[in-house]
């Protein structure tokens, strides 16, 4: 086992982790769907895609490193919500918890002297970066636009935005 039985269960946590904030966006984007808010519904099932991605690099990860894979128990997420602000909060959130959670496996890897763990980890604090960054900049414009201004925020995304490395996302998962 190239890896520390710590690092090996936090990195099926965060399996674990990076498969609720899929099934977080994909309620999300649920709720933009019955909203008739396509463009906001095709974005965050793209960000769902992208989540369980991120959970299958840990998978291969860990198969690679000789360690055990053991998928946790996935909680509900969240699916009822009273406005798209709220909505876009959320995800706001859940990638601001998201960025603590790699950050925590980063200091493990440090601690241990676990240079091959830490590698691989750095391509996910540069993904948390661009995702931070671009779920503030939806919320900013949702909260700028407010419910009456949607349409605006649905155009912007569907001209787009916040896709590619203008909007701060996309670029990760070319690797």
């Amino acid at each position: 086992m190239l890896i520390s039985k710590d690092m090996n269960a936090a990195m099926n946590e965060q399996i674990g982790n990076e498969l609720a904030a899929s099934n977080q966006y994909v309620s999300i984007a649920v709720y933009f769907d019955g909203e008739g808010l396509p463009g906001l519904a095709k974005h965050f099932y793209k960000q769902a895609a992208e989540e369980r991605t991120h959970a299958m690099r840990f998978v291969k990860y860990l198969i690679d490193a000789d360690g055990a894979v053991e998928i946790p128990a996935i909680p509900a997420p969240t699916s009822r919500f009273s406005s798209a602000e709220e909505a876009v909060k959320l995800s706001y959130d859940s990638e601001m918890r998201v960025t603590m959670q790699i950050n925590a496996l980063m200091d493990l890897a440090i601690k241990e002297g676990d240079h091959l763990s830490k590698n691989a980890l750095e391509w996910f604090v540069g993904e948390q970066r661009e995702e931070v960054s671009s779920m503030d900049t939806l919320l900013r414009m949702v909260r700028r636009a407010g419910e009456p201004g949607l349409f605006f925020v649905e155009n912007y995304i569907l001209q787009g935005g916040l896709s590619g490395p203008e909007g701060g996302e996309g670029e990760g998962e070319k690797e």
